[in-house]
């Protein structure tokens, strides 16, 4: 069965195509991960930026300070992450990524990389880079407020994205 091709002409019906291929693709290579992709972005978050406190990276990842307590105590118990009081502020806790959460993260990065190379196999090296480059661009302009991780969780609570 084939796509007529003025409904492969409609962008939302591309990128919804392309979304849902991802995330199927993507829910294997994290599974492993407790808490799949939001862990994963907890640790990308711990390992590539100032280590956060548990109430800012609850936060910045659009959860709910109890979801973040619970998936917090997930990827502690798989020695992944660790609480360390904040030096400025006794009643804060700064989430410090361990050695075994920076090598899963660097694993998780090559699966990540190989779902990509999957779901953009149709597309040359340069028209990869075009595409990310303009849909980031897209997507800064159409949600200048927001970060990626927000508009994932608002495009989930609407039914628009399943598994995130």
């Amino acid at each position: 069965m084939t796509t007529p091709a003025a409904v492969e002409a409609d962008l939302g019906w591309a990128l919804g195509a392309l979304m849902r291929t991802y995330l199927r693709t993507t829910a294997g290579a994290l599974a492993e991960v407790p808490g799949g992709p939001r862990g994963y972005q907890v640790l990308t978050a711990c390992l590539h930026e100032e280590p956060p406190t548990q109430l800012a990276l609850a936060r910045r990842l659009g959860l709910d300070r109890t979801v973040m307590t619970h998936l917090l105590d997930e990827l502690e118990g798989a020695g992944l992450v660790e609480r360390r009081p904040d030096p400025a502020d006794r009643r804060a806790r700064r989430i410090i990524a361990t050695s075994a959460g920076a090598a899963l993260l660097d694993e998780l990065d090559g699966r990540l990389a190989t779902v990509e190379d999957t779901v953009l196999t149709a597309l040359d090296p340069a028209e990869r880079e075009a595409l990310r480059v303009l849909l980031s661009k897209a997507a800064i302009a159409g949600c200048p407020s927001a970060d990626a991780c927000t508009v994932a969780r608002e495009m989930q609570d609407a039914g628009q994205l399943d598994g995130c």
